[in-house]
């Protein structure tokens, strides 16, 4: 079958996330060669709309069989089937980001118009409505390098340490915790607490980009006077990224809304502890290699950093291997079913 996927994501205006989940994917269906895989990506400076209007005229000269979009885009009269993916429905949960009316009417075109629905996780294909549920397919997302157990031959990740002048006692690291739905505040309540007892002296290690959620957060640590104990790198390289995760104690991923949540496989494939919150997506993707904890209890917060300081080096090779084999190759090979599915 000849797909049309949608690559917008690779050129700007979504998530790193999004882009990461599209990159890859495209990497590995390309490799594989089992679809005919074209790229549809817009013009320099096209806005997004436009693009997504010339649709049908690329489907009719490209020959396409279908078209796959990364997002939640339903463009109409395409004449094949289309496939849209939903990563995450926040206002489900309470979550203010990306839950406006346009984000809901643009799930829901997308959901009513496609032949079949990507989502990434059960927890996102349980908030779908009964008929668009029907049509969703879960296809978990996966990982691959940088993110491994073990640095590459000739790396050294605490070179890293020295790089962003981080000191060597143990941190935990919140990737991309710069806006108000990574709930930065609680793991500040639970390093404060671990703090107070007196026994643990923790880091705390921030990526993402500066904003106003996260200088919030920074006033909110002064106050509670761990300021100093405070890194705030700005936005990372991945191979950065996988040398963070290698070298932290944990990686707590306490957000209300998440779709995947790729830090908590990236982590568990690094070797380090996650901290995830009962009941999420970031719960079903750890599995039983996930701490689940109340994330506004701030004391079994506290428990389950110390815990992860202390058993971190005896259970590093097993968290790894409980994620072995959620590749981006297996994320390639559902997303080859799928379309097997809707082959004429």
């Amino acid at each position: 079958m000849r797909i049309g996927f949608d690559a917008s994501p690779l050129v700007g205006g979504f998530s790193a996330g999004v882009a990461r989940v599209a990159a890859c994917s495209l990497e590995r269906l390309e490799a594989r060669a089992v679809l005919d895989v074209v790229r549809l990506v817009p013009a320099a400076g096209e806005p997004p709309a436009r693009f997504r209007r010339r649709l049908p005229a690329l489907v009719r000269e490209h020959r396409l069989d279908g078209v796959h979009t990364f997002a939640s885009a339903s463009p109409r009269g395409l004449g094949v089937p289309l496939v849209v993916t939903l990563h995450e429905l926040p206002w489900r949960h309470g979550v203010a980001e990306h839950a406006g009316w346009r984000h809901r009417i643009a799930a829901l075109l997308a959901a009513n118009r496609a032949a079949r629905i990507v989502v990434p996780t059960e927890f996102v294909a349980r908030d779908l409505g009964r008929r668009a549920r029907s049509r969703a397919r879960v296809v978990p997302w996966g990982f691959g390098p940088p993110f491994a157990v073990e640095p590459p031959p000739g790396v050294v990740d605490e070179a890293v340490l020295e790089r962003f002048r981080l000191g060597a006692e143990p941190f935990l690291l919140a990737p991309g915790a710069t806006r108000e739905k990574k709930r930065l505040d609680l793991v500040l309540a639970g390093m404060e607490r671990l703090h107070r007892r007196g026994d643990l002296r923790l880091g705390l290690v921030v990526t993402g980009r500066e904003t106003a959620d996260l200088r919030r957060s920074l006033g909110q640590a002064s106050t509670a006077g761990l300021n100093r104990w405070i890194s705030t790198l700005g936005e990372v390289t991945d191979d950065e990224l996988a040398a963070l995760m290698r070298l932290a104690a944990c990686v707590p991923v306490l957000s209300a809304s998440e779709g995947f949540a790729l830090p908590v496989l990236e982590a568990l494939a690094s070797g380090t502890p996650v901290v995830v919150p009962p009941a999420s997506a970031q719960a079903e993707v750890a599995g039983a290699a996930g701490t689940v904890v109340d994330p506004r209890d701030a004391d079994a917060l506290a428990d389950a950093f110390g815990e992860a300081v202390a058993t971190r080096g005896r259970r590093r090779y097993a968290l790894a291997e409980s994620v072995a084999g959620r590749t981006w190759d297996r994320t390639a090979e559902a997303l080859e079913a799928l379309w097997r599915e809707l082959a004429p």
